[in-house]
């Protein structure tokens, strides 16, 4: 079937203007046949090679990414970015902003470690879906009302992404990652909160980004996925789950690569390693957790909110020596920024929704004086 005129075009400058960066000639192509379908590779090449000097820079051989101030594909928003936190709490300052344009208006070296639950359904924090899951009409966050007689808290489905929307989700971590790298000292780690379906598309374009993988924390605890029998055919196959019964909450552990050896990063950055619990006891990547507790879940109502408990433990050990400044560039209602603020460490957040601005400006003292729980 032949392709629409500029169908081509709008896809490769799409998603070069997505990941915010360059891409190789084998991932631009992916691209296009996730949004397109079947589409030759030399299509793609002979694109990308007319319009070298218009369109796209050429930054290495089979690499390009958008010209600066290209106008075949639009230009950046144009307006003013706030550079002014909305609230200062504590340690904490929480930025009403995009995330991104924050980042990449943000000094480069700035931030010592970064510790975030992101968005992954791309969709799911979308107004539409959020003004679904405010007045329960489901949507993307639509789930069985109770499982085994217990109700359910609202989860993104993860199973219904297609090959576009992985291809989306790469070049939206590919772009965080790339930004982080530019605004994390040399040794800073990133902690990135995932799930078993999608923590390999998390690491490998974070990767892709500039940073170091570094392996992965489990956190043990029961998230309510799978386990379901087969929909609409649970009596005849009573026995069969389709997926098994998550118990365990993997995030991802990346950093910025060292200067050198990780003494030398340590001396220079004060970055590059994890804060042990004790002269005697190291940080471990297994942190037994339970689900968010009620009251938590009263002072800050979001649907991904995680426990001080477990948090104050990732934050805290993201500083191997205590010092520098977290950030959390998907703030939501401020749960980092105070489990930062329960140890006395400097926090940045950025949330992009002004709903979760005005409850986290209300949580984060609250959270931050919960003192029932132990980071060590």
């Amino acid at each position: 079937m032949a392709k629409a005129p500029g169908s081509i075009r709008d896809s490769i400058c799409g998603y070069l203007q997505l990941i915010g960066g360059e891409a190789s000639l084998n991932e631009i192509s992916r691209a296009v046949r996730a949004r397109m379908g079947a589409t030759s590779p030399s299509s793609v090449r002979s694109y990308l090679n007319i319009n070298v000097g218009k369109t796209f820079e050429r930054t290495s051989r089979g690499r390009y990414k958008l010209k600066t101030n290209s106008n075949d594909f639009g230009d950046a928003n144009g307006h003013k970015l706030n550079l002014d936190p909305v609230a200062t709490i504590g340690k904490a300052k929480l930025y009403h902003s995009d995330c991104f344009e924050w980042l990449a208006a943000e000094p480069a070296s700035s931030i010592h470690a970064c510790v975030t639950d992101p968005p992954y359904g791309l969709v799911e924090y979308s107004e539409t879906e959020q003004q679904k899951l405010r007045t329960g009409k489901g949507g993307v966050w639509r789930i069985p009302p109770s499982f085994d007689g217990h109700q359910r808290a609202p989860l993104p489905r993860f199973t219904v992404l297609d090959d576009e929307d992985r291809i989306q989700l790469y070049a939206f971590f590919k772009r965080l990652g790339m930004l982080l790298n530019r605004v994390l000292v040399p040794g800073g780690n990133v902690v990135v909160a995932s799930n078993p379906l999608l923590a390999h598309i998390v690491g490998s374009a974070m990767t892709e980004g500039g940073l170091e993988l570094r392996g992965g924390i489990i956190r043990l605890v029961m998230t309510m996925r799978g386990g379901d029998r087969p929909k609409n055919a649970h009596k005849e196959f009573h026995d069969v789950s389709v997926m098994p019964r998550s118990m365990f909450e993997p995030w991802v552990i990346l950093r910025r690569p060292v200067e050198g050896r990780v003494q030398d990063n340590l001396r220079r950055h004060k970055t590059g390693g994890f804060r042990r619990l004790s002269a005697e006891r190291p940080f471990g990547d297994v942190i037994r957790s339970r689900p968010t507790p009620k009251l938590e879940r009263e002072i800050a109502a979001h649907p991904s909110l995680k426990p001080q408990a477990f948090l104050r433990q990732i934050v805290r050990a993201a500083l191997p020596l205590g010092e520098g400044t977290i950030l959390d560039p998907f703030a939501g209602s401020g749960s980092t920024l105070a489990a930062a603020n329960s140890i006395g460490y400097a926090s940045v957040g950025i949330e992009s929704d002004p709903k979760y601005i005005k409850v986290a400006t209300k949580a984060i003292a609250k959270l931050s004086a919960l003192r029932e729980v132990d980071p060590v």
